[in-house]
């Protein structure tokens, strides 16, 4: 159990901060961004939460803050983490049933969706995009760390931001109003 009870170390002040594993890197190395990207997807989605959003997307959202935090405590620690948390394929395995489910009711697409449409839909569309680029970061630090990095938090990370962009489609009725790029419209 994570407990806190100084906010502050100064330890970081050199432009530095510790990973899980005790080890140092400058606060711009690829693994900080990645789980500082993913930190700020989580933060999307409390502002979500804000919008009165109903059962049982309400509480989907918050087991997915929860899942943030096990990716992120996932990236934090580089290498083998033994009996540590890690990323497991059953974590993708729930989001794909949980786009089947919403995916089911949608109007087909024949165009790119712009973003927009309801509020929430909105929050969801800023919520895929954080979530991509999360994706690209982890990605990005797969190539350069190989192995260290657990191929499952880029899979889960991919499939949450096609659940993101379902579930926006969802809140604009079904995808009914959701608005559709029209290439050339202002040619």
């Amino acid at each position: 159990m994570v407990r806190l009870s100084r906010i502050y170390t100064k330890t970081g002040d050199d432009g530095t901060t510790a990973l899980g594993d005790g080890s140092r890197v400058e606060k711009h190395h690829t693994r900080i961004q990645s789980y500082g990207t993913v930190d700020e997807l989580s933060a999307v989605l409390g502002l979500l939460l804000t919008e009165g959003i109903q059962a049982p997307l309400d509480e989907r959202v918050r087991a997915i803050q929860n899942d943030l935090f096990d990716v992120g405590s996932d990236l934090s620690v580089p290498g083998e983490a033994g009996e540590r948390l890690r990323i497991s394929d059953s974590y993708t395995t729930r989001i794909e049933g949980w786009i089947d489910e919403a995916n089911a009711g949608l109007e087909p697409l024949n165009s790119f969706v712009l973003p927009g449409g309801t509020r929430v839909a909105a929050w969801l569309h800023l919520a895929r995009t954080v979530c991509r680029r999360g994706e690209r970061l982890v990605t990005e630090l797969r190539q350069i760390e190989g192995e260290q990095v657990n191929a499952a938090v880029a899979t889960y990370l991919n499939r949450l931001s096609d659940l993101f962009f379902v579930w926006a489609r969802a809140t604009n009725n079904g995808g009914k109003d959701d608005v559709l790029w029209q290439p050339g419209q202002n040619a």
